[in-house]
């Protein structure tokens, strides 16, 4: 198998540039993508992108990497505080995977403060913008090669 990764945006990130760009920035997915591409690229892995506003999708993707991926990376956004559906396709698949967030999720409105989906995750990076893609690559490949940053 190739070395590749599954990275899959959630709910309303296809609005990134337009949506809060207070808190988001004005970067688009489209420029997130490629940030992420790139730097799977950097370590060897090739990188496929997803992105649905849709749970069912999202979960059907989730399952259609078993077998095909060696991790993911998922922002999963709104469906993070709540979709045990995403949770168990997370957790049935048992990929590595890591939760990213644009922004610091743990300092905004107190329901987005907690993940239904970490539990089933190697780590989470959040708060540093368009950051966090390329953060929870390197985690992620990181895991995937045994380095370990004790």
């Amino acid at each position: 198998m190739n070395r590749k990764i599954l990275l899959i945006n959630g709910p309303n990130m296809n609005m990134l540039g337009i949506r809060q760009p207070e808190i988001y920035g004005r970067d688009t997915l489209e420029t997130v993508e490629a940030l992420t591409v790139e730097r799977a690229k950097s370590r060897g892995y090739e990188c496929e992108c997803f992105q649905s506003n849709y749970e069912g999708a999202i979960v059907e993707k989730i399952h259609e990497a078993y077998g095909k991926f060696d991790g993911i990376v998922i922002n999963p956004a709104a469906f993070t505080h709540y979709s045990y559906a995403v949770a168990d396709a997370v957790s049935a698949v048992a990929l590595p995977t890591v939760e990213v967030h644009m922004s610091d999720i743990h300092h905004r409105e107190s329901f987005r403060r907690s993940s239904v989906i970490l539990p089933y995750c190697i780590g989470q990076v959040a708060g540093l913008g368009k950051e966090s893609y390329a953060a929870g690559v390197d985690k992620l490949i990181d895991h995937l090669e045994g380095i370990s940053h004790v």
